[in-house]
């Protein structure tokens, strides 16, 4: 007596399965540039390492004595892998059936990825490409009308996850409805340039409800999430999202109840590089690159930016410091000479909380002039989503060192300080209540209006200032830890970062804030 009958039957499946839409389907799908679910789970896994969970799921049509005669797989694929070798769970939706919208069988499917990631606490990867539900059902009629009352809400698990595993997300084609609220539902996102759009709803429903004609690149192409904060990088082509994602993840652990991964530490933690001495004019008008000062202080070509488009004066990113994984903060000066707006302002309390949900020491690099003004500024609501972002600073739990390179101004600079900052400067430093420029034309406006030469007398006040502002004075009052020669912010950091580690041990678990998109 043998159960090989039945195994061939569980074969049979099994191949009808990977299938997926058929040929043409992904003839079609791959005649427009992109890969099919199964190509891109082999893409992004270690080879050979994918588990499949469900890989008969699906509707299968028998004849009368139980022969197969058709077969409709779960248009969502999910299962367990490893990236770089580290354990996985990784899914998404295949498009080359039904456009990636669920079937009854795909979305029972999709609705266990979070919960899978949870049960393992391991890392989520989904790769995205597809719609939400349709007002046709499937064939047979689609799933029952809602789902039980007494069921969890489809949406705990999305949210529940963000605080426990990192979740890294890829637009890979055109996502809309429950999919593109699962892609911003993630720690990191990334869409490729050529083939992906987001979208709440499509170009035809648009038309038809607000008469509005668009493109679906008009509507939710890559340059409009890339500005407005839906997705942070954009991706040349489908590896290089994949690599994006997997570099994301090689900086964080694979739960909260992990310490960061240390990285290797062959760049040498006593590097002093020269160009940080002069790297700062001396004209305070004048900016400079806040990302060449990164890139010398941070292990060689370790520094990973996100999110560079949208609130572009606030920088934020992942990098390594003598192998230590870390969050860096930093202001570009070169976009309203790195003041704090609405944009920039959520971008940086949602990064400090992925800091923190994920134990990552943050360095931040200050250049604040405070929050934007005027009446944009306040049309936005800039003082709400800075207060916020500073509200995520002092509620910080991760040991921050903060590096005042120039300007530290409102209320605004204290979204770059946590509590118990080990605080460097450069000898650049200035800071207080209003920058000198506006300041000076503030308080002594009637002087200014008065002169003779108005121009004059405001530059003179202003150099005046300038001179009062000293970072000696500071540093002689204990006000930092130690003004410093900008060429030793390497080791002071590399050194910090040793007495600090040990530290992550005691913060393993939830932090008492979950990141939420």
């Amino acid at each position: 007596m043998s159960w090989k009958e039945e195994v061939d039957k569980i074969n049979e499946r099994r191949a009808l399965a990977k299938q997926q839409g058929g040929e043409e389907s992904i003839r079609k799908h791959h005649d427009k540039g992109r890969l099919t679910i199964r190509e891109r789970i082999a893409l992004v896994s270690d080879a050979e390492s994918f588990q499949e969970h469900g890989q008969i799921t699906g509707a299968t049509e028998t004849d009368e004595d139980g022969n197969v005669t058709g077969f409709t797989p779960a248009n969502y694929v999910i299962g367990l892998a490893k990236v770089g070798g580290r354990r996985v769970a990784v899914g998404g939706e295949d498009f080359t059936l039904k456009g990636g919208s669920p079937n009854a069988a795909g979305l029972r499917k999709s609705v266990y990825a979070e919960e899978l990631a949870l049960q393992y606490q391991v890392p989520l990867i989904r790769l995205l490409e597809g719609g939400g539900g349709s007002v046709r059902g499937s064939k047979k009629g689609g799933a029952p009308a809602g789902d039980p009352v007494f069921s969890n809400p489809r949406f705990a698990s999305i949210a529940n996850v963000m605080g426990v595993v990192p979740v890294a997300s890829a637009a890979l084609g055109p996502v809309a409805g429950f999919p593109a609220a699962r892609l911003v539902a993630s720690h990191f996102s990334v869409m490729t340039e050529k083939t992906a759009q987001v979208l709440i709803g499509g170009p035809a429903l648009v038309e038809r409800a607000l008469g509005e004609k668009l493109t679906k690149e008009e509507l939710g192409g890559v340059q409009v999430h890339l500005k407005n904060g839906v997705v942070d990088n954009a991706a040349k082509d489908e590896q290089d999202a994949m690599d994006q994602m997997q570099t994301f993840l090689s900086y964080l652990p694979s739960s909260v109840y992990d310490v960061p991964p240390m990285g290797a530490q062959d760049d040498p933690a006593d590097r002093m590089d020269e160009d940080l001495l002069s790297i700062i004019p001396r004209d305070r008008r004048k900016p400079f690159s806040i990302r060449k000062v990164i890139k010398r202080i941070v292990d060689g070509k370790s520094f990973f930016e996100m999110s560079r488009k949208y609130g572009p004066g606030q920088v934020t990113g992942l990098a390594r410091l003598h192998g230590h994984p870390v969050g860096i903060l930093a202001n570009d000066g070169t976009y309203y000479a790195g003041a704090m707006t609405a944009e920039g302002a959520q971008k940086v309390r949602r990064f400090i909380d992925i800091c923190n949900t994920f134990h990552l020491p943050i360095v931040s690099l200050v250049d604040e002039p405070g929050f934007m003004i005027g009446s944009d500024s306040e049309k936005a609501g800039t003082i709400r989503y800075g207060t916020a972002a500073v509200a995520a600073a002092v509620q910080s739990v991760v040991p921050w060192c903060s590096v005042i390179l120039r300007k530290t101004y409102g209320v605004a600079a204290a979204a770059h300080f946590g509590p118990q900052a080990y605080i460097l400067s450069w000898p650049s430093a200035e800071g207080g209540a209003l920058p000198l420029e506006g300041g000076v034309a503030v308080a002594f406006g009637r002087q200014i209006a008065e002169a003779d030469d108005p121009e004059a007398l405001r530059a003179e006040l202003e150099q005046r200032m300038a001179k009062a502002q000293s970072p000696f004075p500071r540093a002689e009052h204990f006000s930092v830890h130690d003004l410093i020669d900008p060429r030793e912010t390497r080791p002071r950091l590399a050194e910090w970062l040793e007495w600090s580690w040990p530290k992550l041990k005691t913060l393993t678990g939830p932090y008492l804030m979950p990141v939420r998109p």
